[in-house]
């Protein structure tokens, strides 16, 4: 079926007919669901973060009629356990853990639909496994740069001065040379009363710089409690380790992909990815169609960006 798609639009709620627990190794066991037509074409949702976890909201971009909408929660975040744990955390982990849920589910090819983190993880799988992937639905993007790490930290006290000022004084003066390292240190306590403080700081801060406007709020990741513990956590522990990637290694490698059917979706005035990354990557994959979203931000769930991402989905229907 053909949406009729407005900027208030998702498809409608649904339920999955299928989930489970995935064990990866000795430690990690990972929530997974499908939703949609168990005969439809295999989308992949990859959530953001890293840490932030999946919900039903995720399931609703997506027409249930046409696609096998696959969702999982990566490790730590979300329903996977142990919540919230570093231990065998890294890239290659994940797109490992990629496969691994692929074979179970019996799927050859699947269309990767990820934004923010999401996109780093999609683009980075999509690298690896070319031959696995149908093609490419990617917003906000981030490619995780030596660049973007220090524009996150620092450099969007340019835009949200305030959000950056309580950002850092979180931290005790002596400590904001380096606040990575500050809040990775209390992140990883175990003393709920230092590592909970601390997250709802390091979300407070990027909550803060994501949205520019929104009417709606299902999907949106917690910010404080134990909820917003894996969101911080994780984000703290991939940037500590310069997100597990070579600086530029997306780039270098994006002709593996650029035989792919792509969209690649951004709002221009997107604070935690800013615009010029998707540029970058738009003028280095010029097959993929750039969709500029003028009145946005980062959040997905933001009016315009939730619009173009159904197009997307829409518009590839004929593609795949």
């Amino acid at each position: 079926m053909d949406a009729q798609v407005d900027r208030l639009t998702l498809f409608p709620k649904i339920d999955p007919f299928g989930e489970g627990m995935l064990s990866l190794d000795g430690n990690h066991v990972m929530y997974w669901e499908q939703s949609g037509n168990p005969n439809g074409m295999p989308v992949v949702f990859l959530h953001g973060g890293p840490g932030a976890g999946t919900n039903a909201a995720h399931r609703r971009f997506f027409d249930p009629e046409f696609y096998r909408i696959v969702i999982f929660d990566q490790r730590g975040s979300g329903r996977s356990k142990p919540y919230s744990e570093l231990a065998d955390n890294t890239m290659d982990h994940l797109v490992d853990d990629i496969e691994t849920l692929r074979r179970l589910l019996g799927i050859e090819k699947w269309l990767i639909f990820g934004g923010s983190w999401g996109s780093t993880l999609g683009l980075t799988y999509g690298i690896r496994h070319p031959e696995r992937c149908a093609g490419f639905i990617l917003r906000g993007i981030f490619l995780g740069t030596d660049k973007e790490l220090d524009w996150f930290v620092h450099g969007i006290r340019t835009v949200f001065p305030e959000a950056w000022r309580d950002f850092s004084s979180f931290l005790p003066e002596a400590e904001q040379s380096d606040i990575v390292e500050g809040y990775h240190r209390r992140l990883t306590d175990p003393d709920p009363d230092v590592h909970l403080p601390a997250a709802a700081a390091w979300n407070r801060y990027e909550a803060s710089c994501s949205i520019l406007t929104t009417e709606y709020k299902e999907g949106n990741p917690p910010v404080g409690g134990p909820g917003g513990l894996a969101l911080a956590r994780i984000e703290a522990h991939y940037f500590k380790n310069a997100m597990y990637l070579d600086d530029g290694y997306i780039l270098k490698n994006i002709s593996a992909l650029r035989n792919k059917p792509a969209a690649i979706i951004q709002g221009r005035y997107d604070i935690i990815c800013p615009i010029i990354t998707a540029d970058c990557l738009a003028a280095a994959w010029p097959e993929a169609q750039y969709t500029i979203v003028p009145d946005a931000g980062h959040s997905a769930m933001e009016p315009g960006i939730r619009t173009a991402l159904i197009k997307a989905t829409e518009k590839l229907k004929k593609q795949l």
